[in-house]
């Protein structure tokens, strides 16, 4: 048997997947079930985050398991498997060794050298245990890599790489400033009462917030926690719990919003938090005259947002004309009103027009009399826009037809209003409409924001000593599983000699029965030590060579040298397989 990885992440897939890969907890315990009873697979775990989705399995055939795996991903996730495979990423025996292990340390994190994934590998193994989908390999790496993850931590700096994704939303949220600065004063409230909000609610506490809401559908689990914050030594911050359904309330008090639940649907939407905004933006950041892109140069038009802000009409659509029922003006000049800030005689207005139009057009504006060219110009010079379309005529006669304005100017975004109310979304799929990001006065983080951010962030040198441990690691955990692998041999070959050692002297007490207690006793032990130093040298270098890479054909040759009874070196192999997952359950119980 072998291990597989079959999984994606935010390495690997756009946040919009991976959000809809999501997996409940009872599709997990699903899933773990699904992919056990499956041929290729023998032992299963999930590893589910809210930006990595990852199945391991102990399987027999490579192909066969990564199809199977794939397959069952998708039927769970709910995504199809043409969409996901895209998407997927494999590792196959070592490999995925090595990925596990990287992962445990906060290599593969969104946030370099964050620590809360050894919680939830921890939290994995938990479940693979109740299920009993884990056996002795996956017990054994899971296991194995949380002491990776900790000596990681412990032997590097690798925490100065990164930190919790908690406290990267929150120093996007502060825009450069630091945290306790920004969080000063504020009224916080957190959506969802898991580890994940556990862990927000105490950062923002710590962080100086003047009060910590807790509101989760469960509210004894809310006032649990708001009792935690409460009695916290290191806070003085008031925390109270509040059922769901008054978060539209307090959202209207609240000035900085985290939330990760496990809902599988919005649990805020754009409609909900533009509402909590009313009346609440600074009325210095009213409304805005509208930004346009800028005219072609020497076309004579206006920009409205340079227009004063107090004159007449800033802002608004341009003032309605009679002027499209004038003899001779070939505009629809309907069209062109709300084309704010130019000149129906300029260049925006006749973009596609033909040669002929925009030679009936130039004729209309040359004729025309100062006081309606003043209307429609915004007072331009009408003979300077006379002889612009004149020469664009010609150019239009021998292009054919001006298709669009030539040289467009970007456009430049109205300014937005300082923000009122600060949201970190960590959840996956998100609690957070991400329409939300554009109402004024708004200030939203998510995973797709924050994977966005964390890809520019520097990687500390300290990374370089975890990628080394990592490696001794793998190294070590495959010379030890291949060593524990004959162990069930070299136990099934003394378990035989011994067999043969009580066989023996009960022939010899039926031959001599007069041996008195005294030196039946010395006999036996002679002859077990004579065998023991027998098989002593042959177990240990046979231990020694199954550890070293090729090393697994030994275990067969001394089951054929010896004639071991199959059975006998399964029946140990089980054994040692329920002890080592028993040891591992009280392990994770301590």
């Amino acid at each position: 048997m072998s291990l597989l990885v079959v999984g994606l992440s935010h390495r690997s897939a756009p946040v919009s997947v991976l959000e809809r890969a999501a997996l409940s907890a009872d599709a997990q315990s699903k899933l773990l079930q699904d992919t056990v009873a499956a041929e290729p697979a023998a032992e299963a775990a999930v590893l589910a985050t809210c930006n990595r989705i990852e199945l391991y399995a102990d399987v027999d055939k490579f192909h066969a398991g990564v199809a199977e795996l794939s397959t069952l991903l998708a039927q769970h996730s709910g995504v199809g498997l043409d969409e996901l495979t895209p998407h997927l990423y494999v590792h196959y025996e070592d490999r995925a060794v090595h990925h596990l292990f990287s992962v445990a340390c906060g290599l593969d994190s969104m946030v370099v050298g964050e620590g809360q994934i050894l919680g939830q590998i921890k939290d994995s193994l938990a479940v693979s245990q109740e299920q009993h989908t884990a056996g002795r390999l996956l017990n054994d790496l899971f296991q194995q890599s949380l002491r990776v993850g900790k000596r990681a931590h412990s032997e590097t700096g690798i925490d100065r790489a990164g930190q919790s994704l908690v406290t990267f939303g929150l120093e996007q949220l502060a825009d450069g400033r630091p945290v306790e600065t920004w969080a000063s004063g504020k009224r916080a409230l957190v959506i969802g009462a898991g580890s994940m909000s556990s862990l927000a609610a105490a950062t923002l506490a710590r962080a100086g917030v003047s009060e910590v809401v807790i509101a989760n559908r469960t509210l004894e689990r809310a006032r649990r926690l708001a009792q935690i914050l409460t009695e916290d030594d290191g806070t003085d911050v008031p925390a109270r719990a509040v059922p769901m359904d008054t978060v539209p309330d307090e959202l209207t008090r609240a000035d900085v919003v985290v939330s990760c639940t496990g809902a599988t649907g919005l649990v805020l939407t754009a409609q909900a938090v533009a509402k909590a905004l009313e009346g609440r933006v600074d009325g210095s950041s009213a409304r805005l005259a509208p930004v346009v892109p800028a005219p072609l140069a020497g076309a004579g038009s206006v920009r409205a947002a340079e227009a004063p802000a107090d004159s007449a009409g800033a802002g608004d659509e341009l003032p309605p004309t009679s002027l499209g029922a004038e003899d001779g003006c070939p505009l629809d000049l309907s069209a062109v009103q709300g084309t704010a800030g130019f000149s129906v005689l300029g260049e925006a207005a006749v973009a596609g027009m033909g040669a002929a139009e925009l030679e009936q057009h130039a004729a209309w504006v040359d004729k025309g009399d100062k006081e309606r060219s003043g209307r429609l110009a915004g007072g331009v010079d009408p003979e300077a826009e006379a002889e612009l379309i004149t020469a664009l005529a010609a150019t239009a006669a021998t292009a054919g037809r001006i298709p669009e304005r030539r040289r467009p100017e970007p456009v430049v975004p109205a300014p937005r209003p300082a923000p009122v109310l600060s949201i970190l979304d960590l959840a996956m799929p998100r609690d957070v409409d991400a329409a939300v990001h554009r109402l004024p006065g708004m200030r939203l983080v998510d995973i797709e924001s924050l994977a966005e951010a964390s890809a520019d962030a520097p990687m500390a040198a300290d990374v370089d000593q975890v990628r080394r441990i990592v490696s001794d690691e793998v190294t070590a955990f495959d010379a030890a599983q291949r060593a524990a692998h004959i162990t069930p041999t070299v136990v099934a070959l003394r378990t035989m000699a011994a067999d043969v050692v009580a066989n023996e002297i009960a022939r010899l007490e039926g031959r001599l029965p007069e041996l008195d207690d005294k030196h039946r006793a010395e006999i036996t032990q002679t002859v077990r030590r004579v065998v023991d130093k027998l098989l002593h040298a042959p177990t240990v270098r046979v231990k020694q060579l199954a550890a070293e890479p090729g090393g697994a054909g030994y275990a067969d040759a001394l089951r054929t040298l010896f004639d071991l009874d199959p059975e006998t070196v399964a029946s140990v192999s089980r054994a040692a397989d329920t002890e080592n997952t028993e040891n591992a359950k009280n392990r994770g119980r301590a």
